[in-house]
């Protein structure tokens, strides 16, 4: 049970703090209400978990032999979020009364977390801290994958129910263009640290 509350706690500091799914989640939340916004939060929930399991039962193993794979995910992933970054300084519930952008699918959102800088750190950190060699290994992956899919709910429903609270505040077109490219930005400023680790590489 101490492996678990620790788990706990790092999946918890590290799911509630600012990310690029969190900035997304809110910034859906503000966009889009909580119903049209519940696959994206289900796709986080359920995605990273799983993604935690692949990791930790054979693609760490991939990594190891070929590093070269990981850099280029890392690439993908940090492009991909610049990208993201553009449209969400670009969007809007609202233009000249017509649908101009919907909201994350499941699929889009668990696919994400692949390309998610920040998720892959989560996933190689925690499974670096709380396994050991001396104990079977793929119990402790699911102990680990199992704790994050408990906690990564709540966290999700944290930052959506934050952007449903800020849509509230946001009472014009202008505010909330104001409010995306705010997010834009943050999501911009979240990457620069995933991108430090790779320049001595």
């Amino acid at each position: 049970m101490e492996l678990v509350f620790a788990i706990a706690l790092f999946a918890f500091s590290a799911g509630i703090t600012p990310g690029p799914n969190n900035i997304m989640l809110m910034t859906s939340g503000v966009n889009f209400g909580i119903k049209r916004s519940i696959p994206h939060l289900l796709g986080i929930s359920l995605g990273f978990p799983t993604m935690i399991l692949a990791v930790g039962l054979g693609l760490s193993t991939l990594f190891q032999a070929y590093p070269v794979i990981h850099t280029v995910i890392k690439v993908v992933g940090i492009t991909y979020l610049l990208y993201l970054s553009w449209l969400i300084a670009n969007s809007s519930n609202k233009m000249e009364g017509k649908q101009v952008s919907k909201p994350f699918s499941f699929i889009q959102a668990a696919a994400f977390q692949w390309v998610n800088p920040k998720g892959w750190i989560m996933a190689v950190g925690a499974i670096a801290t709380f396994t050991t060699v001396h104990q079977e290994l793929n119990s402790q992956i699911i102990t680990i994958a199992s704790v994050f899919l408990c906690v990564a709910f709540p966290c999700a429903i944290v930052w959506l129910s934050f952007g449903v609270a800020l849509k509230r505040i946001l009472k014009n077109e202008r505010q909330q263009r104001i409010f995306n490219v705010s997010m834009a930005l943050l999501l911009v400023a979240s990457i620069i640290p995933m991108m430090l680790p790779a320049a001595p590489q």
